[in-house]
């Protein structure tokens, strides 16, 4: 499976533990990266996009576009008692939200209202304390004076923002993993302290999810800081420039003309040609056509949140059927296992354009094990591209578009008896993850030395691999 033509370069540095293995390994065969099935299959496989809520009768565990699974007490997989939980790490995907302005319609049939919430935006000063600030927050509205039409939905949302729907779940979200690593661990402070952080991009969708998170867990009287990266080089997004990652990947995937990704959308286009007739996008655009992650985002948004399928503007007999929102969410399934899983040349541009956060993490868990650190848990509010990215560097064996609010996390266990030797576990939407890499396996307390050799191999310690990768 492994091609020498995609090997990452300059992997040859010596390992903390030799034999682990740095090649990339091909996934699974499932539906989900099967082009046939894909094209010619009808419904979702099981996949739910219904809403937040699970239809009754439907497992936990099921995959919800809407409302991803995660860590909670019904299904944690406890550990055996002969270990101990040292150190948590999480990275979830923000929770559902409206869609992005570029995945809209030049005109909705219909509105979108945001007010049964309020995005707080204000600056309060803290040290020393000053003045007290007024809880403000932004009331999106139109101007009968104002001559230009906002394009897309109308309403009193922000395109992007996360939903009421959306806060209700990253609230319930927070509640969950305290309700395992408090209440059933023992492990969480009762308090914030010193010993938890929060960290989140430079979108403001991910402070809105840690607002609610942070209360569903600790339901804190005092402010809380989210630690966030400059701009310009923020990893956990990621941000930092890395053009030869932005090359590979589009060298293969979005935006590419190579024969493998072509297919895909030349099975698809009498779908194309459907949607575009009544949602009233340009046949020739580019930007709508390169992909199915417009037409996914924009019809995905709306079934999260019970809108109906569009209609045309002008010929409401002509509406999306669910038959073709189905077909669109396949391909977007399709899409997203051939970009950071399927293809050889995933892992390279997955570790170049986020080898900086693995890094970080990777010197999490050292600080931790040495005692420099006395942060016991980190969470990060992050987005799809994240966590893709990061699931491709793990190699996780079946890949997805990951859906609103999927987590990944990284758990750091000693043996009680033998507390100088670690061990990581790796849970992927509640349960064990299991990589196609052969030195990963199922990832259910693996030598941490040998987890911190794989990171150390693809991106070296502090990254230091990272800059030549992105240089290509």
């Amino acid at each position: 499976m492994y091609s020498p033509k995609y090997a990452i370069p300059i992997l040859l540095a010596p390992l903390a533990i030799a034999d682990v293995d740095l090649n990339w390994h091909a996934p699974k065969r499932t539906w989900v990266n099967d082009l046939d099935q894909v094209i010619n299959g009808t419904g979702t496989h099981g996949f739910i996009y219904g809403g937040s809520t699970l239809p009754r009768g439907t497992p936990y565990g099921t995959y919800n576009w809407c409302n991803m699974p995660h860590v909670r007490a019904q299904e944690y997989p406890r550990a055996s008692q002969e270990f101990q939980l040292e150190y948590v790490e999480v990275i979830h995907r923000h929770h559902k939200r409206t869609p992005y302005a570029s995945n809209t319609f030049p005109k909705e049939s219909y509105s979108w209202s945001c007010s049964d919430e309020g995005l707080f935006y204000y600056g309060q000063p803290l040290q020393p304390i000053g003045n007290a600030s007024a809880s403000t927050y932004w009331s999106v509205y139109t101007s009968e004076s104002n001559p230009f039409a906002p394009t897309g939905f109308l309403g009193t949302c922000q395109f992007p923002q996360i939903s009421k729907g959306g806060l209700d779940d990253s609230w319930q979200h927070g509640k969950d993993l305290y309700g395992v690593y408090h209440d059933i661990l023992h492990f969480l402070p009762s308090d914030i302290g010193d010993k938890v952080n929060y960290r989140v991009t430079n979108n403001v969708i991910t402070s809105q999810v840690a607002g609610m998170l942070v209360d569903g867990m600790f339901a804190p009287s005092k402010t809380v800081p989210l630690r966030i990266q400059p701009t310009s080089v923020d990893s956990l997004e990621p941000a930092y420039t890395c053009a030869a990652a932005s090359t590979l990947f589009s060298s293969y995937g979005v935006g590419s003309t190579a024969a493998n990704w072509m297919a895909h959308l030349s099975a698809a286009k009498s779908l194309f040609d459907s949607l575009d007739a009544i949602s009233g996008i340009a046949f020739d655009s580019v930007d709508w056509h390169k992909s199915f992650d417009h037409y996914y985002d924009n019809l995905s948004a709306r079934q999260c949140h019970a809108k109906p399928l569009p209609c045309n503007i002008n010929d409401t007999s002509k509406c999306v059927t669910q038959e073709q929102a189905n077909e669109v969410y396949r391909i977007g399934q399709y899409e997203y296992s051939f970009i950071y899983r399927d293809s050889p040349q995933s892992l390279q541009a997955s570790t170049a354009s986020y080898g900086v956060f693995l890094a970080e993490l990777a010197q999490n868990i050292r600080d931790k094990i040495s005692g420099k650190s006395p942060v016991i848990y980190r969470h990060n509010v992050a987005h799809d591209g994240s966590v893709s990215r990061l699931l491709s560097i793990l190699q996780v064996d079946v890949m997805v578009w990951v859906g609103m609010g999927s987590e990944v996390v990284f758990e750091i266990y000693s043996k009680k008896r033998r507390s100088n030797k670690k061990y990581i576990r790796i849970l992927w939407g509640g349960q064990v993850l299991t990589s196609s890499n052969p030195s990963l396996g199922k990832v259910d307390m693996l030598d941490v030395d040998v987890f911190l050799a794989y990171i150390d191999g693809l991106v070296g310690k502090g990254a230091s691999k990272v800059p030549s990768l992105c240089q290509g």
